[in-house]
């Protein structure tokens, strides 16, 4: 039988062995992890997705952040109890099916469905992400245990800075290559008040993740948290409904990360009183679009209505 390509239906060729085999022919250690060769392409991936989405990875062994990705799919595939199939697809090894899949760059990973692709991923998300990603797709198995990530930021939530930090350092520690979490902990430390530390793991990251959008969202925190007004003053100000009290109550809101309030705060005492601090209500507004990035739905949303107010 003939292995076909999902994305062109062509023909690949090649024979099939059992099902739940590696590439070598020997069980593999979990049925639902299943190395792929041309040797059990069609059988595992094409015939088994016409019963069980299949998760096909495209990896290589040159790629830290192919190994990073790996290991959160695995730990998926495993808590999914046989509702996905993970087939890992070693590119360096298995370079014709690579080239038939139109794979030039790792990491790759396409769900496969009924013999056809229904979504992909160029990136090593992280798990949290790769649980959305998964759920848009597949149900989720009941009782399924969080990730650290979403546990550090329930902590988080919870105002529990301290457990946060050790889940984060934990997640440092068993992925190095991954950067956001860095950028987490950085929050974690603004959270604290540890100004200078956070800002030293933000400028020891590599260009590209110390000016993306995330980082400069901590930075943008810091610089509104050295800005507003203490929690306790904030407190002792709340009987208080002039511009001042307003501003500040928006500044400290964006420095404690609640963009949605701080924003909605600024907003309003554009509409009250344009003329406070010279416009201070619009300028820092256009600082916290900024920080959030351009695409950010908050930005979207709240820059669509600060122009309804311009004009």
């Amino acid at each position: 039988m003939q292995i076909v390509d999902p994305k062109t239906g062509q023909p690949m060729g090649g024979p099939s062995p059992q099902p739940g085999q590696s590439a070598g022919g020997s069980a593999d250690a979990s049925q639902f992890i299943v190395d792929v060769d041309m040797s059990n392409f069609q059988q595992v991936v094409l015939e088994g997705s016409m019963h069980i989405p299949v998760v096909l990875q495209s990896w290589s062994p040159q790629s830290a952040s192919c190994k990073t990705l790996m290991s959160a799919l695995e730990k998926l595939a495993h808590e999914y109890q046989g509702t996905i199939v993970l087939a890992r697809l070693n590119i360096d090894e298995q370079q014709q099916i690579a080239a038939q899949l139109g794979i030039r760059a790792v990491p790759d990973v396409k769900m496969i469905i009924q013999g056809q692709l229904h979504d992909q991923l160029h990136e090593a998300l992280p798990e949290r992400q790769l649980r959305e990603w998964l759920g848009k797709h597949v149900t989720a198995p009941e009782g399924g245990s969080e990730s650290l990530e979403e546990q550090a930021q329930k902590a988080l939530e919870a105002g529990d800075t301290a457990i946060a930090r050790a889940m984060f350092e934990q997640l440092i520690s068993e992925n190095p290559d991954d950067h956001s979490y860095r950028i987490d902990m950085a929050g974690v430390m603004t959270r604290e008040g540890n100004f200078d530390d956070a800002l030293s793991i933000l400028d020891a990251l590599p260009p590209e993740h110390r000016d993306g959008v995330k980082a400069r969202g901590v930075r943008a925190r810091i610089d509104f948290a050295r800005e507003a007004l203490s929690p306790e003053d904030i407190e002792a100000m709340a009987e208080r409904d002039d511009s001042e009290a307003q501003f500040q109550r928006a500044l400290r809101a964006v420095a404690d990360g609640d963009y949605e309030r701080g924003l909605e705060g600024l907003l309003e005492l554009m509409k009250r009183d344009r003329s406070y601090g010279e416009d201070a209500a619009r300028k820092t507004l256009l600082r916290v679009f900024d920080a959030l990035g351009g695409d950010h739905p908050l930005t979207v949303a709240y820059r669509r209505r600060m122009f309804t107010l311009l004009y």
